[in-house]
């Protein structure tokens, strides 16, 4: 089982591809047909695309969100929020115990305030609450960004 959406840069296209013996794809099939039809079709073009030519792209692409990760992760800590260090999706988990907000007040708060997006933990589990979820598969650009406009807003935090 594998798919496209790290190795490929194609996150949201909902394509991946399995590999087995033809009895169990045989039965795989019978259940897939019932959750979904197929992939759309540029979808699948795109796909034989990056199977074709995507190779190359994929070591530079793995350097990049390498390094995206570590400018959010060690944003995150500068700004005095812990976080998880992911090892294979593009999401940074980040504590906000310290704010003493809840995970969905302070997602709320901060897009209502500085227009930044991130997923409240416990969207997760009981477990998530106390973090948020934010994504690294945007642009440097982006990151930088949202992490200047977090600060703001802790610091806004701070002033109340």
């Amino acid at each position: 089982i594998n798919g496209f959406s790290k190795a490929y840069a194609m996150t949201g296209w909902r394509l991946g591809y399995v590999c087995g013996h033809s009895i169990l794809i045989s039965a795989m099939k019978k259940i897939h047909q019932y959750a979904i039809m197929c992939s759309p079709t540029v979808s699948q073009y795109a796909a034989i695309e990056a199977l074709k030519h995507g190779d190359t792209q994929v070591e530079n692409m793995v350097k990049e969100y390498n390094r995206r990760r570590r400018v959010l992760v060690d944003g995150f800590e500068k700004l005095g929020l812990q976080c998880f260090e992911p090892n294979g999706a593009f999401y940074v988990f980040a504590s906000i115990k310290s704010t003493n907000l809840t995970s969905e007040e302070f997602c709320e708060k901060l897009l209502l305030s500085e227009k930044v997006l991130t997923v409240p933990g416990n969207a997760f589990g009981d477990c998530g609450e106390g973090f948020i979820r934010a994504c690294y598969a945007s642009s440097m650009e982006n990151i930088m960004e949202a992490l200047q406009r977090i600060e703001r807003f802790l610091t806004t935090l701070e002033e109340k």
